[in-house]
């Protein structure tokens, strides 16, 4: 049976070997980009690891995660780090999928992960693996409000409950932070596979022309990379005119300069279907701390979200719109914040005395 990366395992010798300001690597591996730090637990500051060294790779440049790690201790050599090459005995991966026996599944990543392959070609002693949005979810906790741009803004938002963290990219991830003593828990979620919900009639007639492809459509199929391109597709077909576009980032470079109609409309789409399954979620997860929305789409289309129906279908829920009018969003940098989380919830496994 599958276990989902959402579990959070981890593969390996024991923890407790793991010493006071011993170095470790940190992963957050998507379909698109793998960041990769080399990180130590701090005791002052608002957040629990500093990120000694830190570096972005093209997932379609590389062979395998394990070369990209094994590139990423490499570099060490030419930095003040060089001596923490031969202490690094732990590594903490980010990734969205699900675990089956050695590998970690997951459609969008250009290669298979294998986590007998990263122990063996890293040397280390224990690898744990920790679902993407869990993670980027967890480090929330340590953002200050100056690193996130308001989306949608409160006078007073609600202290304390759970916070929503999701955001479209290759995929579509979602998690739920939950406050609490003596640490914050994650509520890992495939939320993104739920059956896509129309707001419109032309979303119905999307809708119609994404149920040829297969049965089950899902909001994931609208609203990531591909689901954008997918989306421009449809809309080119039910206005009779040539899809000319062929990459989401063609899609929405031409919407943002106005030079495609169908690309414009396409990402006015996206932008309303967001806010309407952002809405959802916040319902159903009762996320009245707030919403985080990351990924690597939004932070592109900033003014584009804030002009476009993403407000109005948000708020767009009956008789629970003023529960939502007290809920605020905000758009965050995804950055090192996936490397950050998985460290974080690496170190409070190996306080809980986790095995």
């Amino acid at each position: 049976m599958a276990a989902p990366v959402a579990a959070s395992m981890s593969y390996g010798s024991a923890v407790s070997g793991f010493g006071p300001g011993q170095p470790f690597l940190a992963a957050d591996v998507g379909g698109t980009h793998a960041r990769i730090g080399l990180v130590v637990g701090q005791a002052v500051g608002k957040r629990p690891v500093s990120v000694l060294h830190y570096h972005r790779y093209s997932c379609a440049d590389w062979s395998s995660l394990t070369a990209m790690l094994q590139d990423f201790v490499q570099q060490l050599a030419g930095t003040p780090h060089a001596a923490a090459r031969d202490r690094i005995r732990h590594c903490a991966v980010a990734c969205a999928g699900y675990v089956l026996d050695d590998a970690i599944v997951n459609e969008n990543l250009p290669w298979p992960v294998s986590i007998r392959d990263i122990r063996d070609g890293l040397g280390i002693q224990r690898l744990a693996v920790i679902n993407d949005f869990e993670a980027v979810a967890y480090a929330t906790q340590f953002i200050v409000a100056d690193e996130t741009r308001a989306i949608i803004d409160t006078a007073q938002p609600a202290r304390g409950g759970p916070m929503l963290v999701m955001g479209p990219g290759t995929g579509l991830g979602s998690a739920v932070l939950l406050p609490g003593q003596p640490r914050a828990q994650v509520l890992a979620t495939e939320a993104g596979q739920v059956s896509l919900a129309p707001g419109n009639e032309r979303e119905i007639e999307i809708l119609r022309l994404f149920r040829r492809e297969r049965p089950h459509v899902s909001f994931e199929d609208a609203l990531s990379g591909p689901g954008l391109l997918k989306l421009y597709r449809a809309l080119c077909e039910l206005r009779g005119s040539a899809a000319r576009l062929l990459t989401p980032a063609e899609v929405t470079g031409a919407a943002l300069t106005g030079n495609d109609a169908a690309a414009v409309e396409s990402l006015e789409v996206f932008c309303g279907l967001l806010g309407s399954f952002v809405g959802d979620l916040v319902l159903l997860y009762g996320a009245r701390g707030g919403v985080y929305l990351a990924g690597g789409i939004l932070p592109q289309i900033q003014p584009f979200l804030l002009a476009s129906s993403f407000t109005e279908r948000y708020f767009n829920k009956g008789v629970m719109r003023a529960y939502l009018q007290q809920v605020p969003v905000r758009l965050i940098e995804h950055g090192q914040l996936g490397v950050i989380g998985a460290a974080g919830w690496f170190l409070d496994e190996r306080q809980g005395g986790s095995q």
